[in-house]
């Protein structure tokens, strides 16, 4: 299938031979769907906390700092900011190419950019995108729509078009505008320094914005270390080009482009697993880059990360225990003790045997025992389902017949399948990307994570290149398949801790809005 230059061309990339043909083989068969068993609800599976417990939570978690805890801050925020900003492409798009007044294209058949136009003093990067203007934005017919458009998405003002989500203006202050990566060095100073008020803070990058991002960055952390009282270690990588995938042609061949060279796509957030697997901390926490609030909604979020991170080390320190019993032989193991260590990682730790599943012996229970105790551990935060339902937490089968917790994409679950499109649709909570990971052993040495994800849960979809159809493949995404073999807990979490930002006019809702 490849040829000596094709093999030269997957050498300098990092990738591996045999990985690139898991791929191919993946394009062949597809990728088989998850067989979810039944939704995640309120005590059984998602557990729910009172107001007192989540304060005892948080106590115990500031004490644990204070005892030399490290926790670590992960942000995704390679993500360019074009999508946030598709209604005013379509728009820009087809004012250029329709003979009808902008304002009329606007107001009949942009509704969303309609929305922007209105109110768009109220964004939190209103005031510099006037001077940009020449001091002034009225829609007075002297300013054309698209000229505004071409000074938020180009270099003529703004350059939203170009910049990352982490670095457009967000939210106003009275001492002036921060991007939601500043919003994100908050939040860290407010639950992730340790006890000598360092923050580590890391950020997944494009490397073309990477220079943009240290220049904020340095910026805003000589405003917020004094004002904090911490300290900011601040890195940033890239996601690795060894973990792109190929693509192929409708005949599941190698997609060639015109000079006879394999093309390779970026992978996905799931490529993002061999950035996190290098990081090293005590906790990680883990969160998307738009979902940010102001300082005035902040306290419940910081409230619920301290304590999901609580509940993750208390866990931690079960399993840790279980374990180092379980692998010392000094003194035989009781069978009353087997019964409760069974107990817990079925009743408390959510993993079900498979069905049927009997043990010849007492050594090939504890074996079974240790090595589903010995796995990355993450606690994950769930907000209740208010809209439609889909992708979220579900009990599931994995490969090895077992049933867990898994955070469940609707892409996973098919929904030509009757029984498993009603499983679906009584789902209760779904997943807002609010985790607490735990990746170190009960020996204190890293796992490594790579070894506990599912390949199986990829997905394919049909873009093109050059005028021609292709085939891409994704990893199995990061909080889902890259962590399918991990000890879940799911914990629900009040849905103010949840205010992406997918169109710009999100800013527009009164969580992003100033009092």
């Amino acid at each position: 299938m490849f040829t000596s230059a094709d093999i030269e061309q997957i050498e300098k990339r990092g990738s591996d031979l045999s990985e690139i043909e898991k791929q191919i083989t993946h394009f062949r068969k597809g990728f088989p769907f998850l067989k979810v068993i039944r939704p995640a609800t309120i005590g059984d599976g998602i557990i729910r906390f009172d107001e007192g417990q989540v304060t005892e939570a948080v106590r115990q978690y500031v004490q644990k700092v204070k005892d030399g805890l490290q926790p670590v801050k992960f942000v995704p925020a390679s993500g360019a900011a074009s999508r946030m900003f598709q209604a005013l492409f379509s728009f820009a798009e087809a004012a250029e190419n329709d003979d009808v007044a902008a304002e009329i294209l606007a107001e009949h058949h942009h509704k969303g950019a309609m929305v922007f136009f209105n109110h768009l003093s109220k964004f939190a990067f209103y005031e510099e995108l006037a001077v940009s203007l020449g001091g002034s934005t009225e829609l007075n017919g002297r300013l054309k729509y698209c000229d505004i458009i071409d000074h938020v998405l180009s270099d003529k003002g703004l350059n939203y078009g170009f910049l990352p989500k982490g670095l457009i203006d967000f939210h106003l202050y009275s001492d002036g505008v921060r991007t939601s990566v500043e919003e994100h060095m908050v939040e860290g100073a407010l639950y992730g320094a340790d006890n000598r008020g360092n923050v580590k803070l890391h950020f997944t990058v494009s490397p073309e914005h990477l220079g943009f991002f240290i220049k904020k960055t340095s910026q805003a952390a000589q405003h917020f270390e004094p004002k904090y009282g911490v300290k900011y270690d601040i890195t940033f990588s890239e996601q690795k080009p060894s973990t792109d995938t190929i693509a192929v042609d409708p005949e599941n061949e190698p997609f060639r482009l015109s000079d006879g060279s394999l093309f390779f796509r970026p992978a996905g957030h799931g490529a993002l697993l061999d950035n996190l697997n290098e990081l090293n901390g005590d906790i990680l926490f883990i969160k998307n880059i738009d979902n940010v609030v102001p300082d005035r909604l902040k306290k419940e979020t910081v409230r619920y990360k301290m304590a999901l991170a609580n509940i993750l080390t208390e866990y931690q320190e079960r399993i840790f225990g279980y374990l180092k019993t379980l692998e010392s032989q000094s003194d035989p193991i009781s069978d009353q003790l087997i019964a409760e260590i069974t107990s817990f990682l079925e009743k408390d730790l959510c993993t079900e045997p498979a069905d049927n599943q009997y043990y010849e012996s007492k050594s090939t229970l504890i074996h079974y025992l240790f090595n589903k105790l010995n796995r990355p551990i993450r606690v994950c935060g769930m907000v209740k389902n208010e809209g439609e339902p889909g992708g979220g937490p579900f009990w599931a089968r994995n490969a090895d017949g077992t049933i867990s917790l898994q955070v469940v994409e609707s892409s996973q679950i098919d929904h030509h399948n009757e029984e498993q499109k009603t499983i679906a649709h009584h789902s209760t909570h779904f997943n807002p990307v609010d985790l607490v990971c735990g990746v170190k052993d009960f020996k204190g040495g890293k796992f490594d994570l790579s070894k506990f994800r599912d390949p199986e849960t990829g997905f394919i979809s049909s873009k093109s290149k050059e005028g021609k159809t292709l085939k891409a493949q994704e990893l199995p995404g990061l909080w889902n398949g890259a962590m399918a073999d991990w000890i879940t807990l799911f914990v629900e979490v009040p849905v103010i801790t949840f205010n992406p930002v997918k169109t710009v006019n999100d800013l527009l809702r009164p969580e992003h809005q100033p009092l």
